[in-house]
């Protein structure tokens, strides 16, 4: 089996609902380009665990370049990448190569078969009757506890931005600390805002109590 959910994550046959933001992500064992990966071995650091429709597409391609340029700056801010398609770990290495071969791009992270769908439909990238991943592409920003912090999809036709993916990951981690939440395009070093409280909703001394920025970014 090329993908193996561990008993205390939830079955795709069982899940009630598709994985939302604030789920546990199902936890899985899996062979990879890096050898055989497991998603509790993630615990304690943040994690991007995205999938692609298939290895050897143009899209596809294109995204995982931009990724492997940008993993150093994820790995600054410690966020692990881990990518996942149902191609077999044999056409994930050969795409692997290709990439080498022809961009001069090494990809440093671990890419995930999943041949049997286990994990893409226990992360509610496929329903039941799926029998391929051609409109799975998919993002989950996962935190240290192993819960879901934020989700995004596309469609097949339409690559995501690898610099929105470090942003976000950057501003899910600025957020974590609960002390601020970061407003539009917020970079690193950029400002932040105050969270709203029982204490800012009954101050009416400024006219802007909603949206007022912390001392500290």
């Amino acid at each position: 089996m090329t993908g193996e959910l561990h008993s205390d994550s939830r079955s795709a046959s069982a899940a009630p609902r598709p994985l939302r933001i604030g789920d546990a992500a199902p936890v899985f064992s899996a062979r990879s380009t890096q050898g055989q990966v497991h998603l509790g071995d993630y615990r304690g650091r943040w994690l991007v665990l995205f999938s692609h429709p298939a290895d050897f597409t143009p899209v596809c391609t294109s995204e995982f370049i931009a990724l492997a340029r940008l993993a150093p700056q994820f790995d600054e801010i410690g966020v692990a990448l881990m990518g996942l398609s149902v191609d077999s770990l044999f056409s994930h290495m050969g795409w692997l190569r290709a990439i080498r071969g022809a961009f001069n791009v090494e990809v440093p992270f671990p890419v995930v078969e999943d041949t049997s769908l286990v994990i893409s439909r226990a992360y509610g990238m496929l329903d039941e009757t799926a029998q391929d991943s051609s409109t799975v592409r998919a993002s989950y920003f996962i935190d240290p506890d192993g819960i879901v912090r934020a989700i995004n999809w596309y469609p097949m036709s339409v690559g995501r931005s690898a610099r929105e993916m470090l942003r976000l990951a950057a501003a899910l981690k600025r957020a974590a600390a609960g002390d601020a939440v970061t407003p539009e395009g917020w970079e690193p070093g950029d400002p932040v805002l105050r969270p709203l409280t029982d204490e800012t909703l009954v101050s009416n001394d400024d006219p802007a109590w909603f949206c007022r920025p912390l001392d500290r970014g």
